[in-house]
């Protein structure tokens, strides 16, 4: 299945070329660099600190006592070079074990602040950090105490988030044997990469063999498995990149999901790959090589066999996507989310719980929730939401955002979509409006014509002044 490296490379010309136009006409900065769009509008550095009684004033929940739910477990074995969220690493049990304690204690405060005796789940994430960095023993009394607060007896789906390191061994095959006990039914393998040059680079805490035969104990034991890579990062090249992505191929997995690294933070914290490109620039990636490693992996996927669906999806069966994905950024449907740093997206606000443990152990102790930021969205605002993310992540369904908004999405931004289709970038029909495969490799870009100028991700002075520049009106 694999092609000469050549062909390859001359398949990607025209991407690159395509990527220089799009840059002359304003899509796209001067510098190339993105930012990643699609799961919030506003961006979450906009959200305002709020008091505990207002976080939820007026909210009315879509279906009562329903949500898809996310719960952040903030432990790694080591911090990875390209993170920018909150965690800690090597820590002791028994610090899992007083975290535990108040995750246990903010669902609970949660439940009674909203009035809810449980929670009925449309879909479950685990997420961080790593989930599965808890002890075999920890990882089942979180769960016992979870699913006492959360009802999954008709959950169509529970994700797992993972580290392929945290599934090898005796204690990882019981790890498994315990998520599957609780109906744990896909888990997202955070590979990264197959190369272990370039695994060392990005501070990883396994190596290829590893991840290879965690991805197999996965399979065994009978879960949807889906492994994800980052393109673009220090020690990457074409060459190598080209070798990992067809062996991911050669996996067994239905599901592949691809991310392009992201140097400037959008997380609660800064990674360490933003200081690493400070002192060692003449290492990263450029963004012709950044931008052809996604041309060509699309490339390779397909003649796999693989679809992209959900961006940044790419799937050989169309239905095995996140249901969590598609509930939160396609339908926006109400989510919320516990434990640090954990957001909730909510069908008029987003919040965000606290990224401090101090601050986190105060709040639940106290009988708090642990959401301390939060946006509620203006008439605008909520109308761009419900463009951007089902926009960015699948299309747009006229019906739904009419019911969201009061009004025809056909009745604005009509000059933007005009531009959209005009230039191959998104097709329209009488239900809905979606990107064409050209408008999915720039969805990042393009969505930012549909924000306001102050949340705009890079200033104006970065872009040329083409007819596709997000600050046109």
């Amino acid at each position: 299945m694999k092609r000469d490296y050549k062909e390859y490379i001359a398949l990607s010309d025209n991407r690159w070329a395509e990527f220089q136009e799009f840059q002359r006409l304003g899509l796209i900065p001067t510098h190339g660099d993105f930012s990643p769009a699609g799961v919030h509008y506003p961006p979450i550095t906009n959200y305002p600190p709020i008091a505990q009684e207002l976080a939820y004033q007026g909210f009315e929940e879509l279906e009562r006592g329903v949500f898809d739910v996310y719960v952040h477990i903030p432990f790694c074995h080591r911090r990875c070079l390209f993170c920018h969220y909150p965690s800690h690493y090597h820590c002791k049990d028994s610090e899992k074990d007083v975290y535990l304690d108040h995750l246990e204690k903010e669902m609970k405060n949660w439940l009674a602040f909203r009035g809810l005796e449980k929670i009925k789940s449309r879909s479950i994430l685990m997420g961080g950090g790593t989930p599965t960095d808890l002890t075999p023993e920890q990882l089942k009394r979180f769960l016992t105490f979870f699913t006492k607060y959360v009802d999954v007896s008709s959950c169509p789906q529970f994700n797992w988030d993972v580290d392929p390191t945290t599934l090898v061994g005796e204690d990882g095959l019981e790890r498994l044997r315990i998520i599957k006990d609780f109906q744990g039914d896909r888990l997202t393998i955070g590979v990264q990469s197959l190369n272990d040059e370039v695994l060392k680079k990005m501070n990883r805490s396994h190596n290829a063999a590893t991840a290879k035969e965690s991805i197999e104990n996965c399979l065994k034991m009978g879960f949807k498995v889906n492994i994800e890579f980052i393109y673009g990062h220090p020690g990457e090249t074409l060459e190598n990149w080209i070798d990992v992505i067809d062996e991911a191929c050669n996996l067994g997995t239905d599901e592949i999901q691809l991310y392009r690294l992201k140097i400037e933070p959008y997380g609660d914290q800064e990674g360490t790959i933003k200081r690493f490109a400070s002192y060692r620039e003449n290492e990263l990636i450029s963004v012709e090589d950044t931008i052809r490693m996604k041309q060509i992996s699309d490339q390779i996927l397909e003649d796999y066999g693989y679809n992209e669906n959900l961006r940044r999806v790419f799937t050989r069966n169309k239905n095995n996507i996140s249901i969590y994905a598609y509930n939160q950024c396609c339908r926006l449907k109400d989510q919320v989310g516990f434990g640090l740093s954990a957001f909730s997206s909510l069908n008029d606000r987003f919040m965000i719980n606290t990224p401090d443990f101090d601050e986190y152990y105060r709040r639940t102790d106290d009988g708090l929730i642990a959401a301390n930021r939060c946006l509620i969205r203006n008439r605008d605002q909520q109308m761009r939401w419900s463009i951007i993310l089902p926009l960015k992540n699948y299309y747009i369904d006229k019906k739904l955002f009419r019911k969201m908004n009061g009004f025809d999405v056909n009745s604005v931004f009509q000059d933007k979509f005009a531009l959209l289709k005009e230039y191959g970038l998104a097709t329209e029909n009488e239900r809905e409006i979606r990107l064409t495969d050209k408008g999915a490799f720039y969805s990042d870009e393009l969505v930012h014509l549909f924000y306001e100028d102050l949340h705009q991700s890079f200033p104006p002075e970065e872009f040329n002044p083409g007819i596709l520049n997000p600050y046109n009106k």
